[in-house]
């Protein structure tokens, strides 16, 4: 089967390129991603000259280089990653939010429902649920809620892929997911920031009273989540994915500076964002029941090897702390795609 991700070159899309070559050695995957600040060329550097991975600079929003690519590669399957997410920026700047998340969705969703792409899998977020109380859970039912530009335009963007599959026909499956952590995070969410300041002896910004709560799953888990929904997921349906770890900011900060042995002086408490929601938590039931989803890195185990990771390869943070590797994409590929 030949595959579409876009945005391959992020955290969540360059772990599941991976993913897919090594557990499905008869597909092709093809990585559409605009490189922006938090798309990395040099996250699969290893990969140049695959024989079955192809990648290709290019923006969602350019139609006529989406259905271009879907023809000459006779992509079967999209799986759509590519999106601004980091809510801090959204509350900066919301309109290139709604511009990649919710026009780049309809441009590739149009091009997939001209050239009749068999499955269209739109990857989402458990916070267009908004914010749970100290109990519960989000299910697939749970109305949306969204609290900041980032997670309205990804409801946006749900609402209208959801939109197609009822309208039109075209076979869409949503997955919305808890936070992730794991190699090749961008250093600016939770997880990499506290890892990289803790490496260089800076303080650690922890916003509010750290009680935020969140659901953790490792990418990975995730990854094989996606790859279950787009295989057996059913058409026009929703499929939450998590962790079943809930954690609240504050622990794992200490958690972090406890395996890299640095000291709790270290945590700086600053000033709340703006419409911070509290507590996430995702109920995967259906998938685990209808897909088989089971996550295998159990939280400790998973944070402590992201750790090693991150302390092990200091040098490809670091370049992105730089911004020097926004320049490894024109010296391995110039101008060629």
């Amino acid at each position: 089967m030949n595959v579409l991700v876009t945005g391959g070159c992020g955290f969540i899309g360059s772990n599941l390129v991976r993913l897919l070559l090594r557990e499905r050695p008869q597909w092709r995957v093809v990585n559409l991603d605009k490189l922006t600040y938090a798309g990395n060329a040099e996250s699969l550097a290893d990969l140049a000259g695959h024989p079955r991975y192809r990648f290709v600079k290019g923006d969602i929003c350019d139609g006529r280089l989406v259905a271009s690519l879907l023809a000459e590669e006779a992509v079967e399957a999209v799986m759509h990653l590519a999106a601004e997410s980091h809510v801090d920026r959204s509350i900066l700047e919301p309109a290139v939010f709604i511009d990649t998340n919710v026009r780049g969705t309809q441009v590739l969703l149009e091009a997939c429902r001209e050239l009749g792409t068999k499955r269209f899998l739109h990857v989402s977020t458990d916070e267009v649920y908004g914010s749970l109380g100290p109990t519960g859970l989000f299910t697939e039912a749970t109305p949306l809620a969204p609290s900041s530009p980032y997670s309205a335009s990804k409801a946006g963007s749900d609402l209208l892929a959801l939109a197609y599959a009822h309208t039109f026909g075209l076979p869409v499956l949503v997955s919305r997911c808890s936070n992730n952590y794991g190699p090749y995070q961008f250093p600016e969410k939770l997880i990499p920031l506290m890892i990289a300041n803790a490496l260089r002896d800076e303080p650690l910004p922890v916003y509010g009273d750290g009680m935020n709560v969140r659901d953790w799953i490792h990418v990975e888990d995730h990854c094989r989540g996606l790859l279950a929904v787009v295989e057996g997921g059913r058409a026009g349906e929703v499929y939450n994915l998590g962790g079943r770890s809930e954690r609240h900011n504050i622990d794992i900060v200490r958690q972090v500076l406890a395996l890299l042995g640095k000291p709790e002086s270290l945590i700086r408490f600053v000033k709340d964002r703006p419409g911070h929601d509290r507590r996430y938590a995702i109920d995967a039931t259906k998938s685990e029941r209808e897909l088989g989803f089971r996550p295998r890195h159990r939280f400790e185990e998973g944070l402590a090897a992201t750790v090693r990771w991150y302390r092990d390869n200091r040098g490809w943070w670091e370049r992105v702390l730089s911004g020097e590797y926004r320049a490894y994409y024109e010296r391995q590929y110039g101008t060629r795609t």
